[in-house]
């Protein structure tokens, strides 16, 4: 009975419009001397053809809803088992079935592989996070040198990088980010981030050269500070002797920003891939402390900011990276 009264709603419009000309047609037929025993008689004979017709659009309403019944079944089931198709609408109800059930495929990976690649950082940054720790405890068991304390520094340090690492990971995989876009005074930015690893420049004793210059670029501070310190962290990791040079260059479209070191280079066969997530690469091997996380921050978060990232390095002549911020940009 619901099928019914629903197939009716549906097609109450072609019902009245027949209605409607049956008696317009009477009228006409009755005004033009017709005996009303032929119009009654064409009246039953409308009659019938609409009930014939109609209990035919029935039987195909009720057949077309119960095959939509199979196919929405075989979403969770096989989407390439589905009936073959008789009529054309059914064979476009297939297709948009067969559109879903890999759209729903593709988003059900894609949230395997997000779940996967988080519980893996975590859990390296886990085990990474120990390393400090234990060695911190050690250090505060022995002497209290001025020697050891400076390796109790140096240990903390390092795991406020793993904290802040694990933060801005989390932040740029949430849905609600913090992003602040506004101009900002890259000055400001540049010498906040220096700051934060000058005593680790004193202690590598590597050189430093930037010259501080007003230059503004419509960008997230926080965001930017935490991707100038990591280029700064990559620089002195892998730089054993010489320094690193900070640049920055206006131009008419874009301000870019630069950072230069001497130190290891970068293979030409890990310059692809240097921006994937857990990627060390060779350099990366030798140094256990290498995460390979870094640069696929710095990667992901300056994507989301619209700016641009480059590296130029060869193996055993430094590295160069550019930080590119266009001046389309406006503040939100």
């Amino acid at each position: 009975m619901r099928y019914w009264v629903a197939y009716i709603k549906e097609n109450v419009k072609w019902f009245l419009l027949i209605l409607g000309m049956t008696v317009m047609m009477t009228c006409i037929m009755l005004l033009n001397g017709i005996d009303l025993q032929e119009i009654l008689y064409g009246i039953v004979l409308v009659m019938v053809v609409v009930a014939t017709m109609t209990g035919i659009g029935y039987y195909r309403y009720r057949r077309g809803i119960g095959q939509l019944r199979l196919l929405t079944d075989t979403i969770t089931t096989d989407a390439g088992n589905m009936k073959e198709p008789e009529y054309l609408y059914e064979e476009q109800y297939q297709e948009c079935i067969r559109l879903l059930v890999q759209e729903k495929e593709r988003l059900e990976n894609e949230l395997l592989n997000h779940k996967r690649s988080m519980l893996e950082y975590y859990s390296m940054w886990v085990h990474q996070i120990k390393t400090p720790i234990a060695a911190l405890k050690l250090l505060l068991e022995e002497s209290e040198d001025a020697a050891a304390r400076e390796e109790e520094k140096q240990e903390l340090f390092r795991i406020e990088q793993y904290v802040e690492m694990a933060l801005q990971y989390h932040r740029l995989e949430s849905q609600t980010n913090d992003l602040i876009i506004r101009t900002v005074d890259l000055d400001g930015v540049i010498k906040s981030a220096i700051h934060k690893y000058a005593r680790l420049f004193i202690r590598k004793k590597l050189s430093l050269q930037y010259e501080a210059k007003p230059v503004e670029a419509v960008t997230d501070a926080k965001w930017m500070g935490f991707v100038i310190e990591q280029l700064l962290s990559n620089a002195i990791k892998y730089t054993k002797a010489g320094g690193v040079i900070i640049s920055v260059t206006q131009e008419r479209q874009a301000v870019e920003i630069v950072v230069e070191d001497t130190g290891v280079g970068i293979r030409a066969e890990d310059i692809p891939r240097v921006f994937e997530n857990g990627y060390t690469g060779y350099n990366g091997h030798s140094d256990k402390k290498s995460t390979g996380i870094g640069l696929y921050l710095c990667r992901q978060m300056l994507d989301k900011l619209g700016h641009e990232i480059r590296i130029d390095s060869k193996e055993g002549s430094g590295t160069k990276v550019t930080i590119r911020i266009l001046r389309e940009h406006r503040e939100e």
